[in-house]
């Protein structure tokens, strides 16, 4: 395990989150500053999603071809102007009410909003490829922990991003965006100047020998078939559903419980405190311990009756008691799951088999602001927990059915599993 690149891939997704951190709690507010409803909220969280879903998997792919350190600056290239564009997008819209009506001004500047995040979201590969650049320079042995560092990096970035993003936000919801382009181009010339290749050119050259097909859905069905990466994918996208509902329903949660907008930040923070304690030091010491197939039922299990937990708590105090289980699983269960797919497949598959589970993690976070802020909006504060609760415990059955009666990857190689 070469522990200088693995601290310099950490800094780099770690100034990479930061970024993100410091918009994500403030995103809803400042839409709903300019007349979007619960529902267009949910549209422009899954706007990003969206684009990411064909963005993230090419992004992948072409990595193994062309190497991870030219695709990660062209995915940090695109963060930037997207943080730029929701900077400029409050200035702007300013400037045009002197000539438009208000209503006029409200939509123009939400469609700014708009196109920011789905460019954002179409350059967004640079998780995935940091996670194929940690494969290269790890084995077997080390994976989970190496991807662990991974998680840590993106607790970190929300342990700072979205307190000081909330602390921002006093001085306008596009400060914030500002401060994230800073980041942003940061992140950018450390990436040039200091981030080494992970991929060899006679390695690159072999990949591009090997002919893969374009990401297409029939790609993706076809790994889902797969004996044991269609599983994982399987347990990813549901995993990650439930999840992804969470994350990005709770600024409205938040307001609906009657927390405010700095308040919304620090409890990320809260979380992403744990994220990290998770997965930079307890997930080594877990996957040394037990097996990853005991780990990822285990995991199911106790993040379900969380959200249990989330959809019955109505203050302050108890949701930090709930957040604890729920933030340790989900930091368990994000490695774990990543781990086993980098052992089911070649390292020449890498990058690819990365992206499609990022395009299924995409694929979650475009349904899943509708689907909770229609769960929200109708039914109640309690109805996307629940619904994410039925979502684990049926998981469950799925990973005993698959997952347990299905020898997991890395003992022995993933090729002698039928």
């Amino acid at each position: 395990m070469n522990n200088k690149r693995l601290l310099s891939i950490f800094l780099v997704v770690f100034v990479d989150l930061l970024g993100f951190g410091l918009i994500l709690p403030l995103l809803p507010f400042y839409a709903e500053s300019y007349g979007a409803s619960p529902t267009v909220v949910g549209l422009l969280v899954a706007s990003y999603a969206a684009a990411s879903l064909i963005g993230s998997p090419l992004l992948g792919r072409l990595s193994d071809r062309y190497g991870r350190r030219p695709i990660l600056l062209v995915s940090v290239f695109g963060t930037l102007l997207g943080f730029l564009l929701l900077g400029f997008a409050a200035p702007i819209g300013e400037m045009l009410a002197r000539w438009l009506a208000p209503s006029a001004t409200k939509t123009f500047v939400l469609g700014v909003l708009f196109l920011a995040r789905l460019l954002d979201g179409a350059t967004a590969g640079n998780i995935t490829v940091a996670q194929a650049y940690i494969s290269d320079v790890t084995d077997e042995k080390n994976r989970a922990k190496g991807l662990g560092l991974i998680g840590a990096a993106f607790g970190l970035g929300f342990i700072i991003g979205p307190a000081l993003g909330g602390l921002l936000s006093k001085a306008g919801y596009n400060v914030p965006a500002f401060a994230a382009a800073g980041v942003a181009t940061f992140n950018l010339l450390a990436i040039a100047f200091f981030l080494p290749e992970s991929l060899s050119l006679a390695r690159r050259a072999e990949i591009a020998q090997i002919q893969r097909p374009p990401f297409t859905l029939g790609a993706l069905w076809q790994a889902l078939r797969r004996p044991v990466v269609g599983p994982l994918l399987h347990l990813r996208f549901f995993y990650g559903m439930a999840f992804s509902l969470f994350q990005s329903i709770f600024s409205l949660y938040a307001q609906a419980i009657g927390l405010t907008s700095d308040r919304t930040g620090y409890v990320l923070a809260y979380v992403g405190l744990l994220s990290v304690i998770v997965q930079g030091v307890l997930i080594g010491v877990l996957t040394k311990r037990f097996r990853e197939n005991s780990l990822i039922i285990t995991g199911l299990w106790v993040m379900g009756f969380s959200f249990i937990g989330w959809a019955l708590t109505r203050n302050l105090g108890t949701l930090l008691i709930v957040l604890l289980p729920l933030a340790v699983s989900g930091g368990v269960l994000n490695t774990v799951i990543q781990s086993a797919l980098t052992k089911s497949v070649s390292r020449d598959e890498l990058g690819g088999t990365l992206g499609l589970a990022g395009a299924l993690e995409s694929i979650t976070r475009v349904i899943a602001p509708t689907v909770g802020g229609f769960l929200l909006g109708t039914l109640g504060v309690w109805a996307p927990g629940v619904f994410s609760a039925l979502m684990l415990l049926w998981s469950v059955w799925f990973a005993y059915r698959r997952i347990v009666l299905v020898k997991m990857p890395g003992v022995p190689p993933a090729t002698e599993i039928a």
